[in-house]
């Protein structure tokens, strides 16, 4: 399992932004990098976040039934040759990259970035009632999970629905990778 250094407090960006209290902890292990990217890549943390929690829930060697891999289950080929796609840092390098083609594609758009993020950015070019199930689920519970955040409340109902509809097995299997309960 990968150990790192954990904050003693809310970390926060040059911009002032912090990161939700209500992630689940697997996620908010990941804070330290979150924000480091968010700076990086000129993102609010909290998108970063939302795309981190509904993907792997912060585990960073999960995978797909479809393939994808890592904690912003990118798809293999995404990757150079060489490139370890269960490397955290590589792994959101590909994310991130993808989110950023996206978010600059649907102007900014979240819901559509994150059905562009999920569906592929053509894929989700298409009006919403022609977006496949899965990604009108992913949009919905992104959009609402990041809503919430943007608007600073301590708890997000949509990230509880997300938990209930099986989102807390992800967590529970990204708890044990993390080895938080030992």
């Amino acid at each position: 399992p990968i150990k790192l250094a954990q904050p003693v407090g809310p970390v926060t960006t040059s911009s002032g932004l912090q990161l939700a209290a209500f992630f689940t902890p697997e996620v908010r292990y990941w804070e330290p990098q979150i924000m480091a990217w968010a700076k990086e890549w000129s993102f609010d943390p909290n998108l970063i976040a939302t795309v981190m929690q509904i993907e792997s829930c912060g585990d960073p060697q999960a995978t797909s039934p479809s393939g994808a891999m890592g904690l912003f289950q990118v798809m293999p080929f995404h990757f150079a040759e060489n490139e370890n796609a269960y490397d955290p840092q590589v792994n959101a390098k590909r994310g991130l990259d993808y989110l950023r083609q996206a978010f600059d594609a649907r102007d900014g758009q979240v819901r559509v970035v994150l059905a562009s993020y999920n569906a592929g950015i053509s894929g989700a070019s298409l009006p919403e009632d022609q977006w496949p199930d899965q990604t009108r689920r992913y949009a919905g519970w992104g959009s609402g999970i990041y809503a919430d955040a943007q608007q600073g409340n301590t708890e997000s109902p949509t990230l509880l629905q997300w938990l209930s509809a099986g989102g807390a097995h992800l967590c529970q299997q990204a708890n044990s990778r993390l080895e938080l309960n030992r």
